[in-house]
């Protein structure tokens, strides 16, 4: 079993513990611990400025997302190393995003709505097509094995970027992968709050879409969960070219931990080709019932 790291040890238990690492993470390092006063998961992550991730920011939201009945209570938390509590709840997998697409929408349409009450400090904005284009910045400069295809990322972009209709600022997740959601059998949780930030709706519901491989029955009820009635063809236009925005950001963010990031047993060379294949049969979806140009 591994060690855990002396930081760890260093914290302040109550008591002995026992420690164990938790599995999964592409960019951070998390351990299940308990102590005297039960069980608890450290996280250690530093600022990646590459990725926009700032973990004081994080910490913010985490904490407000427990106020507004959303997260887990933090209870400790220091430049590097933040402590919360241990849910015991079950990890969702795509097959539990696309068997729940009505609880997903009502989570999500509270989070929206309820989140921005709990921020402090200044308001940090999360733009998946201005990431896309520092993405693009991040690997020219560090000469990445997928610089040759920047031209033709940059211009499918900003074909999604013109598909966008003005929205509602809400305050949004933004890293809404299966593993962050968490069922304790009677209601849900999120975690990881890194990209946590003020946006548009559309790119929590198109990412957890995409990232969940619903079926087009399974998203049209995820929407009207969200809105209350399917969306005009304008609305769902901007919605399934933020299904694709989705998938080319979180291949590109692939790209640039493949420059910047080493987590143990990571593939960011293979993660990211595995979201170039998926947004191929989004975009050709897209394309066939919006057409090819904006």
């Amino acid at each position: 079993m591994t060690a855990p790291p002396a930081a760890l040890r260093a914290l302040p238990w109550q008591g002995e513990i026992t420690a164990e690492p938790l599995l999964g993470g592409l960019s951070n390092e998390s351990w299940k611990v308990t102590d005297a006063a039960g069980a608890h998961v450290v996280r250690f992550g530093r600022d990646y400025p590459f990725h926009h991730v700032d973990r004081a920011r994080e910490v913010m939201v985490a904490r407000a997302a427990h106020a507004a009945g959303f997260g887990p209570r933090v209870e400790h938390a220091t430049p590097g190393v933040s402590v919360v509590e241990f849910l015991n709840a079950r990890t969702w997998g795509p097959e539990d995003l696309r068997a729940n697409p009505e609880r997903l929408g009502d989570l999500l349409r509270r989070f929206h709505r309820d989140m921005p009450a709990h921020i402090a400090g200044a308001a940090f904005l999360f733009w998946p097509f201005h990431v896309i284009r520092d993405y693009a910045r991040t690997l020219r400069a560090g000469d990445s094995a997928f610089t040759p295809d920047l031209p033709a990322f940059l211009s499918l972009n900003a074909e999604l970027e013109a598909a966008q209709i003005p929205l509602p600022l809400i305050f949004g997740h933004h890293d809404l992968l299966p593993a962050n959601f968490l069922d304790d059998g009677s209601r849900l949780w999120l975690i990881d709050y890194e990209y946590a930030g003020f946006g548009t709706a559309l790119f929590d519901l198109a990412g957890a879409a995409s990232n969940a491989g619903m079926t087009p029955d399974e998203t049209d009820r995820l929407l009207i969960a969200y809105f209350g009635t399917l969306p005009d063809t304008p609305l769902r236009r901007a919605f399934d070219a933020m299904q694709c925005t989705s998938l080319l950001r979180e291949a590109m963010w692939a790209m640039v931990s493949d420059l910047h990031l080493a987590a143990p047993g990571a593939d960011y060379k293979s993660y990211a080709r595995e979201n170039l294949d998926r947004l191929d049969a989004a975009l050709s979806q897209y394309h066939s019932r919006h057409g090819s140009k904006t």
